[in-house]
């Protein structure tokens, strides 16, 4: 609008007060790549320095066990001095930029006014034109100036969005079905058939069927690299096989919508993730409209009630970051309790004891007794004794499934399950002979 009245009142002064334009627009167009790339960079150094606290917080009693302190402190001061380079570079451009388009404005009001006193002195404008544009010329010149500093702040923008853009189009490597398949009634029939699976070029699981039966419990056995995690993600869908298919109740996960899918599935950890937040808030985590005598039934089921009760707020006690306020068990038992209060039909329990002392072991196995009953189990456990009350053990090698069957029959067998538990019963008997030698002089005092 200005440039509109500007040209209305005196058209060849409008085109002096427009000399400079050209030279801004160069000066932005050139400016624009280069503050876009630079904030980019600071994007990627900043999200180093975070990522270096983010290992070095969490693990400082690490830190300090192993006298690393000055070497964590050189990492941040080197991410660090990254981060200011990176920033005094862009910051240099801006602070030319900046100062050189103000100049480059001034120096056209400077024209104008030279200009316009020629015409004046020539009589072929009058003084009174001459005082009106130069009021709307610096009217123009402040919002060109305006205009300019908002560059940094639209490329600025323009890196966040770029960095947000290529998280949100990044292909999962589980896609939705096209025309997802409704969700029948969840019975916990799993048939697992003929599956292979890949990481990268390394072959995981080969050639692998099984069948469970609904309200089967199912113990797997194996080796460490023997494929038992990776067969609880393919069940989760956290990744698909490469070959033949897992079904339930028939249908295959793969024409199922993955939020409905894995509603019916409750999985316990070895290492029980807690949200900051109230013990409530973390056991109603996959049920948020859940009523507090829900709650209060899932942690009485797990066990956790009374633990919770002796907390300064109960049930509305904060538990820190990652639960870091509770102990081990009383972590796993809300965990236990988060996964009751879905009432799922397919339980996965993932080394759900392993990290636990054997009193706190016999409090989180009641709680299991009470999650497992009428559920489809499939239990992980390096001590084979956790896993004696399953219905039946399948013992994997290599990703392939080489024997199954109870307990009993499996030890008649003399097999892979046979040399695997004698090998942690001598293991067990040499700790408690070397726990009884280690205590044997302080007994004698």
């Amino acid at each position: 609008m200005t440039a509109v009245i500007l040209f209305s009142i005196d058209p060849m002064l409008a085109w002096v007060t427009l000399v400079p334009l050209p030279f801004i627009v160069w000066l932005i167009h050139v400016v624009r790549d280069k503050l876009r790339t630079g904030f980019e960079k600071v994007g990627r150094v900043w999200s180093e320095l975070t990522n270096v606290l983010a290992d070095t917080i969490p693990g400082i009693r690490v830190v300090k066990a192993f006298a690393q302190e000055q070497r964590e402190a050189e990492r941040f001061r080197e991410a660090n001095r990254q981060n200011l380079l990176v920033n005094d570079r862009i910051n240099f451009v801006w602070a030319l930029f900046s100062p050189t388009v103000t100049l480059l404005t001034e120096i056209g009001l400077l024209v104008v006014w030279a200009f316009g006193i020629y015409l004046v002195a020539q009589h072929q404008v009058t003084l009174g034109v001459l005082t009106a544009f130069l009021a709307y010329i610096g009217r123009f010149y402040t919002r060109l100036d305006s205009m300019s500093r908002i560059v940094a702040h639209v490329q600025r923008a323009a890196a966040g969005a770029k960095r947000i853009f290529e998280i949100l189009d990044h292909v999962s490597s589980v896609p939705e079905a096209a025309n997802p398949k409704p969700m029948p009634v969840v019975k916990g029939q799993i048939d697992i058939e003929d599956i292979n699976f890949r990481y990268g070029n390394r072959a995981v699981v080969r050639g692998l069927s099984l069948n469970i039966a609904p309200g089967e419990m199912i113990g797997l056995v194996g080796q460490s690299g023997s494929g038992k995690t990776t067969l609880v993600n393919l069940l989760c869908r956290f990744y698909d096989v490469s070959d033949g298919a897992i079904r339930i109740d028939g249908v295959d996960i793969r024409e199922l919508r993955l939020t409905d899918y894995r509603r019916h599935i409750g999985l316990v950890l070895q290492e029980p993730f807690l949200f900051f937040g109230t013990i409530a808030d973390n056991i109603a985590y996959g049920l948020p409209q859940a009523s507090r005598e829900e709650i209060v039934a899932a942690a009485r089921a797990a066990h956790a009630h009374e633990f919770i009760m002796r907390l300064p707020q109960g049930y509305d006690s904060l538990v820190g970051e990652r639960g870091q306020g509770l102990s081990g068990g009383e972590r796993q038992r809300i965990s236990i309790a988060r996964a009751l209060l879905i009432d799922p039909r397919i339980l996965i329990l993932d080394e759900a004891t392993s990290s636990v002392d054997s009193e706190t072991e016999q409090e989180i196995q009641r709680a299991l007794d009470n999650l497992v009953r009428g559920r489809t189990t499939i239990a992980i456990a390096h001590r084979l004794s956790t896993l004696q009350q399953a219905d039946r053990l399948v013992v994997l090698e290599r990703g392939r499934l080489v024997e199954q069957g109870s307990h009993a029959d499996l030890m008649q067998r003399q097999g892979a399950y046979y040399r695997l538990y004698e090998a942690q019963a001598r293991q067990h008997e040499a700790d408690r002979v070397a726990m009884a030698a280690s205590l044997a002089p302080l007994e004698m005092r």
